[in-house]
């Protein structure tokens, strides 16, 4: 990964410019934090989607799946506590007339002062001849005076947010003395409460309509079908459902391209449990989880675990799998212990049991729930991030050049293959255009024969294409292809017919998470 400081607006512009996403409605200068997936974004979030469905559900035996509306009956955003519970902390600045969330900005100067502290820390570690691993580099690293001052904010900001105490957060703004990225000026409001949900009318006469919701998250659908999953799959605890679809936020601070938007997709997994098991399963599914990014080439560095401070209202156990994008380390997804709160909520308010049946037990509970979430746009946006690279190779005339390159992981990369005819003439298309046939059925290809074939290849690097194929004149008598690998750029001779053979066994599934367990 390319880490430049200017490399995330390097990644956006790469994103139009190759047709990965486009602003929604640009056409009328844009909507506000909603994009569009262009042609090989929507082949990307596909795979990525196809990944997370195929390791969650189709080689799980006890986990299956749903797709629950869009539009609920609001009682059920009541009993999830969305209705009255579902806010953002937010504080304008008098002086550029910006909205912030104040837990991001008290979040922000946090993360500063632990910058600076690993800073310090460092330039002091090389004076003194500190490992990382020594005693002294730890002391010194929790014990500095920006390390202490975080600390110190960290809990007061904790014990704010716990008690959901607005005048507490304005005074630790004032107390840190943040100032708005704007205007520069401390110049505040009051903070207060913003409900993030889009409200909707269902009726066709406005004062005889509904007041309905947008989701805000896909796990409602899933408890409220919990009974009618469980007993049409005979399922038994414990066992899991899974749901990828649209979910919608009211964001007042949308930011950083598709990190957070106001039109998002979610792909989660509820687990239910039996009670007093939630913690084995929690750190079960973590580690799973874990696993997982691990094989998409997300692994060690790159991702971190983060426990929450404050819990959700439904949890009893909650972490965050951050990846480091070029902002800073950031939620890409979330393991809850969500006990049996949604299933009691919702057995309370529509006043029908939701219990499960344990036959081993001979008894009657309401399971609780370990749940696995995750935004698809922001794995969409940490691949794309992980991938960029900027590296100096070797050109044609002896000299380097600068190749800009999306080192996706194969399943991951939206067209798997492209087919270049070494030139337009002497029979090569033809035989390019016969085996592109063959693999569209099993690949998503693409053809391209304009330009010299070093030039092709540049273009396939910046889409992220693992494998350029050229038909040759070698090709004429020897019955053989060139495969040239994208991240390595080595070339590989292979017999046309065993093309489709060697690419199946390159690009497996089975090949990739076999080697994961």
């Amino acid at each position: 990964m390319t880490t430049s400081p200017d490399v995330f607006q390097k990644i956006v512009s790469h994103t139009k410019e190759h047709g990965f996403i486009f602003q929604s409605s640009e056409l009328y200068d844009g909507l506000g934090a909603v994009y569009d997936y262009g042609p090989l974004g929507v082949l990307m979030k596909n795979n990525l989607r196809e990944l997370w469905w195929t390791s969650m559900v189709r080689l799980q035996d006890n986990i299956v799946g749903l797709d629950a509306a869009i539009l609920m009956h609001p009682q059920v955003w009541k009993a999830s506590g969305h209705i009255d519970a579902f806010n953002d902390p937010l504080i304008d600045n008098k002086d550029s007339k910006k909205r912030y969330r104040a837990d991001v900005l008290i979040e922000e100067f946090i993360e500063k002062l632990e910058q600076k502290s690993q800073k310090e820390t460092d330039k002091k570690a090389t004076k003194e001849g500190w490992s990382v691993d020594s005693d002294e580099y730890q002391r010194f690293l929790k014990g500095n005076r920006d390390a202490k001052k975080a600390q110190e904010t960290q809990e007061k900001f904790s014990v704010a947010m716990e008690n959901n105490d607005m005048e507490a957060l304005k005074s630790l703004i004032e107390e840190c003395g943040i100032t708005c990225p704007e205007s520069g000026t401390r110049n505040w409001t009051e903070v207060r409460q913003f409900n993030l949900m889009f409200k909707a009318q269902l009726g066709a006469l406005a004062e005889e309509s509904t007041d309905i919701y947008l989701r805000p998250e896909t796990a409602q659908g899933i408890f409220v079908n919990f009974l009618n999953v469980q007993k049409s799959s005979r399922m038994k605890v414990p066992f899991g459902i899974a749901q990828t679809g649209k979910a919608f936020r009211n964001e007042i601070i949308a930011r950083q391209f598709i990190f957070r938007m106001r039109e998002f997709e979610q792909m989660e997994m509820q687990y239910f449990v039996k009670p007093g098991t939630q913690q084995q399963w929690y750190a079960y599914w973590k580690s799973e989880r874990l696993k997982w990014h691990a094989t998409l080439g997300l692994g060690v560095g790159k991702i971190r675990t983060h426990v929450h401070e404050k819990l959700a209202h439904y949890a009893d156990a909650a972490e965050d799998l951050q990846f480091q994008f070029p902002f800073g380390f950031k939620e890409l997804e979330g393991i809850h212990s969500r006990t049996d709160f949604d299933l009691k909520q919702h057995q309370e308010l529509s006043g029908r049991k939701l219990q499960y049946f344990d036959p081993e037990e001979n008894a009657s509970y309401l399971p609780y729930v370990v749940e696995t979430s995750i935004g698809l746009d922001r794995l969409f946006l940490a691949h794309l991030c992980d991938a960029y690279t900027e590296e100096n190779v070797p050109s044609g005339n002896g000299t380097e050049e600068t190749r800009t390159v999306l080192k996706l992981h194969p399943l991951v990369a939206p067209v798997k293959v492209a087919v270049f005819p070494l030139v337009k003439k002497d029979g090569l298309p033809e035989i390019a255009q016969n085996l592109l046939n063959d693999l569209k059925f099993t690949f998503q290809v693409t053809y391209d024969e304009k330009d010299a074939v070093g030039r092709r290849y540049r273009r396939q690097d910046a889409k992220g294409t693992p494998f350029g194929i050229t038909i040759d004149y070698d090709t004429l008598t020897d019955e053989a292809v060139t495969i040239r690998d994208r991240d390595t750029m080595l070339q590989t001779r292979v017999p046309l017919a065993q093309v489709k053979d060697w690419l199946t066994k390159t690009l497996s599934l089975q090949t990739y998470f076999k080697q994961a367990t």
